[in-house]
C-alpha cells in the first residue's frame, strides 16, 4: 500500500458581497396554484348557492291563489304557473278536448279551459290547483293542461288560511 491519504479539503470561503450566486431560480409557483384552487372553490360555492336558492325559491312558491294571480297578473303574463281556486257550482262543462269551468277566490273569478280528463274527485265547490297560463296579461281566461284536486283532510288542517270546502254555501 502506498502512503496516500485523503485529507478533507479546507472549507470554502464565503463569496464576496455582491458576487453572483449562481443561476437565478424561478419564483415559487405555489402561490399561483393555491390562488387558482381558491378561485375554483369560490366559484363552486357560488354556483352551489345559486342553484340552492333557485331550487328552493321555485319550490316554495308551489301555487298562486286567484287573488295573488290577479294582484300580479301583468308580471305573470302568459307564463305557466299553478293557480288555486274553488270550482264555482254550475260552471263545469265537458268539451271535446277536456272541460271548461270557473274558479274563484273572494270577488275574483277565472274562467278555465282545461285539456285532458279531469280527475275523478273533480266537482263543484272543491279547491283545485290548475296548471297553465293566462291567455294574455290582462285576461281572466286561463288555459290549463292539468287539474290537481285536494284529496285529504290533512291539507285543510295544515293550511287553514287557504281555500275552504263548503258543500252548501257559496263557492267564494
Amino acid at each position: 500500500m502506498t502512503g496516500t491519504t485523503t485529507e478533507p479539503s479546507p472549507p470554502s470561503s464565503p463569496p464576496p458581497p455582491g458576487a453572483p450566486q449562481g443561476p437565478a431560480l424561478p419564483p415559487p409557483r405555489r402561490r399561483r396554484t393555491s390562488r387558482r384552487v381558491l378561485a375554483v372553490f369560490v366559484l363552486l360555492i357560488v354556483a352551489f348557492v345559486f342553484l340552492l336558492v333557485e331550487g328552493l325559491g321555485s319550490s316554495l312558491n308551489y301555487f298562486d291563489t286567484v287573488d295573488q294571480a290577479f294582484a300580479h297578473r301583468a308580471s305573470l303574463g302568459t307564463q305557466t304557473f299553478r293557480l288555486e281556486g274553488t270550482v264555482v257550482p254550475g260552471t263545469i262543462r265537458s268539451t271535446s278536448t277536456g272541460s271548461d269551468f270557473t274558479i274563484c277566490e273572494g270577488p275574483n273569478v277565472v274562467r278555465v279551459a282545461n285539456t285532458g280528463s279531469p280527475p275523478q274527485l273533480f266537482q263543484a265547490r272543491i279547491p283545485v290547483v290548475v296548471v297553465g297560463h293566462f291567455t294574455s296579461d290582462t285576461s281572466t281566461d286561463f288555459v290549463s293542461s292539468s287539474i290537481l284536486v285536494k284529496h285529504s283532510a290533512t291539507y285543510t288542517a295544515q293550511y287553514p288560511g287557504r281555500v275552504k270546502v263548503d258543500a252548501t254555501g257559496p263557492a267564494c
